[in-house]
């Protein structure tokens, strides 16, 4: 598949079967998001594979946003090793960083036929203590993973979106 058709086609799964990501899948998936670009190749992403019964339920107390997915990967960046731009303090690429990340193993997912949503509604200090993070790490996206469930298929909103003209101007 050519990769603008893989972009295209992708959409956030909101329903998954009950069918386990084979572990040499979630091992590609990982692999998509450890050879991800970072700014200045620091790596500021950690990355929490979600899979115990006890680790869902413990997720499902804090996020109801987790669509039945028995794996979810949990993103956080190292406060202390994202790069942070000298000439100010207001850039910082620990969140750009991992969303890079986020997107490369979403989109791997897809090219092995596993949907994946990028969950963005929750309270990041509640999981951090849910889940004992270091104070250093900051929650930055959630991504259920899994194959989706019979029926499946994109939000109403999907195909919504802006043209090149609208987007995009050039200087």
């Amino acid at each position: 598949m050519e990769f603008i058709d893989l972009a295209k086609s992708r959409y956030s799964v909101r329903s998954f079967s009950d069918k386990k990501v084979e572990d040499e899948k979630l091992e590609l998936i990982l692999e998509a998001g450890r050879v991800a670009p970072t700014a200045c190749n620091n790596q500021p992403q950690k990355i929490y594979v979600l899979q115990s019964v006890n680790a869902i339920e413990k997720l499902k107390e804090v996020s109801k946003f987790v669509f039945g997915a028995k794996t979810v990967i949990m993103i956080t960046a190292d406060r202390n090793a994202e790069w942070k731009n000298p000439l100010t303090d207001k850039y910082r690429t620990g969140e750009i960083d991992c969303s890079i990340v986020c997107t490369h193993m979403m989109l791997q997912a897809w090219e092995l036929g596993i949907g994946s949503c990028w969950v963005g509604y929750y309270d990041p200090d509640l999981i951090a203590k849910q889940f004992n993070l270091p104070a250093n790490e900051q929650v930055i996206a959630l991504l259920p993973i899994g194959y989706p469930a019979e029926g499946s298929k994109p939000s109403n909103g999907h195909y919504a979106s802006k043209t090149l003209k609208q987007m995009v101007s050039y200087i």
